[in-house]
């Protein structure tokens, strides 16, 4: 039987997440308090539409909602989703405070129910194969992975570039190093609008002793969306702005110490890069859900991960405010 799927919100992401769900579950019911979102919902009229989000989890015959709200609202919704018992996919980040998402990952627990965060790149063909590297043991000792994540715009008043930009990186360098930060700082400035950082750089050091390190902007010439991994054997570069070539792997390390003078002799092979699929990564996200619904896959294991990446911003936000 085909999963019945709600989806609450339907301004920027929501249409993308509806358009998704109706190819691959039932799209059921769609959801939003603005009255003029109904135009969105005509594209589905198989969906009931409402403004009352209450009225959707009523409904006995609803299996999972897709929570895709402005991020203050996402802990809220979520939590009373899970307790009207249906499984919840929820936009990033989940919450706003690492006690928050405790709390929703106990909830979901508890019931037995699934709560996927919504992060997207985890399920890029790119950065799976970079994961898969990693875990083939192909880049020698990961020792650190640094994002770059800039433009110029959009330039938000509403949530910092922590907040708008850095959950993305965030959430794959916790996924391809799986640890959990021991230290995490963050220095930015408000250049625009007072209180909200355009700018933010960030550092971890986890207990292994890999580091990582974000730059985080809406105020630089270039576009940029790239992540790169430093191994002891080889390096590897995601960049989400390639066409074709998404991930680069690059034979280059450090060799071994020079006879002369104390330094580092440096080797270096070929530049390649493998066939990357082109699958839509959001299409992939949706059935993942979808997959765990069905008790494949390790529902806590995700939950879990989700409530690193929001305890890693709640340190880096402390960090950032005392900056």
């Amino acid at each position: 039987m085909s999963v019945r799927v709600g989806v609450a919100g339907l301004g920027h992401w929501g249409p993308n997440l509806a358009r998704n769900f109706a190819d691959v579950a039932e799209l059921t019911w769609l959801c939003d308090s603005a009255p003029e979102r109904h135009d969105v919902a005509s594209r589905y009229p198989r969906a009931r539409f409402t403004g009352d989000f209450d009225e959707m989890l009523a409904d006995p015959e609803l299996d999972a909602v897709v929570v895709a709200t402005p991020v203050p609202t996402h802990f809220e919704l979520a939590r009373r989703a899970l307790e009207a018992d249906k499984h919840v996919l929820v936009e990033k980040p989940p919450a706003m405070k690492g006690h928050e998402m405790d709390e929703l990952v106990e909830i979901a627990s508890a019931r037995d129910r699934v709560l996927m965060p919504g992060h997207l790149l985890l399920y890029h063909p790119g950065v799976r194969k970079l994961r898969e590297m990693i875990s083939a043991g192909e880049l020698g000792e990961v020792l650190c992975i640094y994002g770059n994540r800039q433009n110029l715009g959009i330039i938000r008043s509403n949530e910092n570039a922590l907040w708008s930009l850095g959950v993305h990186d965030l959430s794959v360098i916790l996924h391809l190093l799986d640890e959990e930060p021991a230290e995490a700082s963050a220095f930015g400035r408000d250049f625009l609008t007072t209180g909200v950082e355009d700018v933010v750089f960030c550092y971890l050091r986890f207990p292994s002793g890999k580091i990582a390190h974000m730059h985080l902007s809406w105020l630089d010439p270039h576009k940029m969306r790239k992540i790169t991994v430093v191994g002891t054997e080889k390096m590897v570069v995601f960049d989400d702005m390639e066409l074709e070539r998404k991930v680069t792997v690059y034979e280059k390390a450090p060799w071994r110490p020079s006879d002369r003078y104390g330094e580092w002799q440096t080797r270096t092979g070929d530049i390649f890069s493998p066939r990357i699929a082109a699958d839509e990564p959001l299409k992939l996200e949706c059935k993942a859900f979808l997959e765990l619904i069905a008790g494949n896959g390790d529902r806590r294991k995700v939950a879990e991960d989700g409530a690193r990446v929001v305890r890693a911003l709640d340190m880096l936000t402390t960090s950032l405010n005392a900056s």
